[in-house]
């Protein structure tokens, strides 16, 4: 069936545009387009239409575990492994997918619908890979979930993570991953990069490591992350995730790694609500901030995304599967405050993050897929100040959810009632 949606705003800028749908893919993009035969008309208010959100860095096998089997106290990292690796022996396969599938359900009302999963492969069982290799078929219909072989408690220091990790490979997990900051030793972190990339060049796949996720300004994996992916021909397929550790870097070697990460064509994702919650437990004040060198990576033509890493498990207690959230945490972390930077942020979990997953047909050009989401804003920017209301979540042509504008009926003495339609800031 054919769409026809009218009168939205774009990303860039474009006012007064209607876009039309047929056979699943955006067929036109323009003001005042005719509609064909038999085809479904809705009005977009001039409201912002998107590109669906894309998270680029999340654990989909830990979500809504909060509580399980207790709560992490000390609010760090290392405490969080520790609680995961107690919650692993009580897992069932149908408790992980039950709740797998309860955040994509949060994750589509939000317009967000691709997501890169990690998935702990440290489990003799592989329980959490067969879960989620269950899950991916379940939402192909109406989430692209790209799945990560994560060996989260050290490939060399976990007993046959390797084989576990190849095994999970064999099944069809995409993306090959790692912690190499984990390991016991730096040189054995280093000799960790090693195998993991050869093991994707064989195999012809994409790298996605968790890489110097700590305040240790000599914690510097990603360097060798960098050098193995110029030394097999993995440039643009490789990313490094995290990279907290850069925040505590002196600028002499930061700015010498930043030229490494771009001459190799490394991927960079920022998880800024975790890396704000999780790094700087140990400082007393002043706090770093925890989170990587944003500006700096973009400023590289380093490609950046964001991701919100963690929803209700046992490294963070919040969440709601709202990249908007995530995108405004990265803004005031990174003090990306100009119009142009706070752009940046929307792009980071939106065209940014779907480069990094290597998503086919995605944005708002005509022959891509149907993909888009209304948003309650004038601007990416306003959406990301409003968390903006998803009006309309759209994929393939098909619409998967709907919503009411946000409003506020106020009477206030003295004054006669006035509507509030957006909370946004005149026009």
């Amino acid at each position: 069936m054919a769409m026809l949606v009218r009168n939205v705003r774009l990303p860039d800028g474009r006012q007064g545009q209607d876009l039309l749908v047929q056979n699943g893919r955006i067929a036109a993009i323009g003001p005042a387009l005719a509609a064909p035969e038999d085809c479904v008309t809705l009005d977009g208010g001039d409201w912002l239409l998107s590109p669906p959100f894309v998270d680029a860095h999340f654990h989909l096998d830990a979500t809504l575990s909060h509580g399980l089997p207790r709560v992490n106290e000390s609010g760090t990292l290392l405490e969080g492994i520790q609680l995961w690796g107690e919650l692993k022996p009580q897992l069932t396969q149908e408790a992980v997918v039950e709740r797998a599938l309860r955040y994509c359900d949060w994750a589509v009302g939000r317009g967000l619908l691709a997501i890169r999963s990690h998935v702990d492969v440290c489990d003799d069982r592989l329980l959490a890979v067969e879960a989620l290799l269950q899950v991916r078929e379940q939402v192909r219909p109406y989430l692209d979930l790209q799945l990560v072989a994560f060996p989260q408690d050290g490939l060399l220091r976990s007993p046959g993570a390797l084989e576990n990790l190849k095994r999970a490979l064999d099944r069809g997990v995409d993306v090959v991953g790692g912690i190499p900051h984990h390991e016991r030793t730096m040189a054995q972190g280093a000799e960790s990069v090693r195998l993991l990339c050869e093991l994707a060049a064989e195999r012809g796949l994409r790298v996605d490591m968790h890489c110097d996720e700590s305040d240790d300004p000599l914690s510097r994996h990603v360097e060798s992350l960098a050098f193995e992916t110029q030394r097999l021909g993995l440039q643009g397929r490789v990313t490094g995730s995290h990279l907290t550790s850069m925040h505590s870097m002196d600028n002499y070697y930061a700015s010498k790694l930043i030229a490494l990460m771009a001459e190799s064509e490394l991927s960079a994702v920022a998880n800024p609500l975790i890396n704000i919650t999780l790094q700087g437990r140990h400082d007393s004040y002043p706090k770093r901030r925890g989170m990587t060198r944003v500006p700096e990576l973009t400023a590289a033509g380093i490609k950046v995304a964001f991701g919100h890493d963690c929803v209700l498990d046992p490294w963070y207690s919040l969440g709601s599967a709202d990249m908007l959230e995530v995108a405004a945490m990265g803004l005031h972390v990174a003090q990306m405050t100009s119009r142009e930077a706070m752009r940046l942020c929307f792009d980071a979990v939106t065209v940014n993050a779907a480069r990094i997953l290597g998503l086919e047909g995605y944005g708002l050009e005509p022959g891509c897929q149907a993909d888009f989401v209304l948003l309650q804003a004038r601007s990416p920017e306003e959406a990301i100040r409003l968390r903006a209301a998803r009006l309309l979540v759209v994929r393939r042509g098909q619409v998967l959810s709907r919503m009411s504008c946000s409003e506020a009926r106020l009477s206030l003495p003295g004054r006669p009632e006035r509507v509030d339609w957006s909370f946004g800031a005149p026009n």
